[in-house]
């Protein structure tokens, strides 16, 4: 499953809880444009519309080989694909708990395009700055046990 786009700050900015899986509802040169790594989950969102969720802000520039296309917006929102069962118990945790539905990654599943996105909880900024001296000490370990071999 190579992954063809991440979300960087997904991790920093929301306390990731349960993680999801869903198709996107692309058009055929968008697939192709996405399949080459011309896809950015920077800034985008999942949101819920009318019963139904879709992926919002994601930035998908048309495919370079593609003809004359009229009208294309590369920010348009796109249309996930889950089951109602999933979009019904994430419906009830969203309005119940106050979290938001954060992007992860792109990735293909054989020969289909896949988004992966998990219900988060928004960091303050105390939280950010834990996981920021979490990480350098971690990496202060890490270079410890390299130098003394």
């Amino acid at each position: 499953m190579p992954t063809l786009a991440t979300n960087k700050r997904a991790g920093f900015d929301y306390e990731l809880l349960d993680r999801y899986e869903a198709g996107l509802v692309l058009s055929g040169q968008e697939v192709k444009s996405a399949k080459t790594g011309h896809i950015s989950l920077k800034g985008s969102y999942v949101t819920l519309r009318e019963g139904e969720l879709f992926l919002i802000n994601a930035k998908i520039p048309k495919y370079k080989f593609a003809g004359e296309l009229k009208n294309y917006d590369s920010e348009r929102s796109r249309k996930l694909l889950l089951k109602k069962s999933e979009i019904k118990s994430l419906i009830g945790k969203i309005k119940s708990q106050g979290l938001t539905l954060v992007p992860i990654r792109v990735y293909t599943k054989k020969r289909l395009l896949k988004l992966e996105f998990a219900i988060g909880r928004g960091k303050k900024k105390f939280d950010k700055r834990e996981s920021i001296k979490k990480s350098e000490s971690q990496r202060k370990a890490q270079r410890a046990l390299r130098t003394r071999d």
